[in-house]
């Protein structure tokens, strides 16, 4: 999964909600980065 994320383009075009409920357990906000968590557990930073 974490191959596969990162071959992906990071410009978003479109949206799909029934995409994200699918793919992402919970997004956790932190100060300065948040926290992106898969339902296959694979966990993502994202640093502003």
């Amino acid at each position: 999964m974490s191959t596969f994320l990162q071959k992906q383009p990071t410009d978003i075009t479109e949206y799909d909600a029934a995409l994200i409920r699918r793919l992402i357990e919970k997004v956790t906000v932190f100060e300065g980065k948040f926290t992106v968590e898969f339902k296959s557990g694979v966990t993502v930073d994202v640093v502003e």
